[in-house]
């Protein structure tokens, strides 16, 4: 064999090994594709999950200022039966002793 049959040789081993490369190339150009579209689906995923995150706290808050009012209408009454129990304790007495006395 000659040198020029030898770098015949060398050339077509070194063809052979890019297109090898080159498969590999267009294997991890499809991987990658794939893992943008996954990443692309999570991210959709991840906005809806942010705006129904937001759209929940807005309705927790609305309902906690809806429940902070309804404690507040309670204990105006509660203020309310304590401020008249001294006389409705003062009645019952008074209509105790009426119904005692004879006659």
């Amino acid at each position: 064999m000659g040198s020029d049959d030898i770098t015949v040789e060398i050339l077509r081993g070194i063809r052979s090994d890019m297109q090898g490369v080159r498969q590999e190339m267009q294997a991890m150009c499809q991987e990658q594709h794939a893992t943008n579209e996954r990443l692309d689906a999570t991210n959709e995923r991840l906005d809806r999950l942010g705006r129904r995150q937001t759209e929940t706290e807005v309705r927790l808050s609305t309902e906690l200022v809806a429940v902070a009012k309804a404690v507040n209408d309670v204990r105006d009454l509660l203020r309310e039966n304590l401020s008249v129990r001294g006389e409705v304790a003062d009645h019952e007495r008074r209509i105790g002793a009426l119904e005692r006395r004879p006659g």
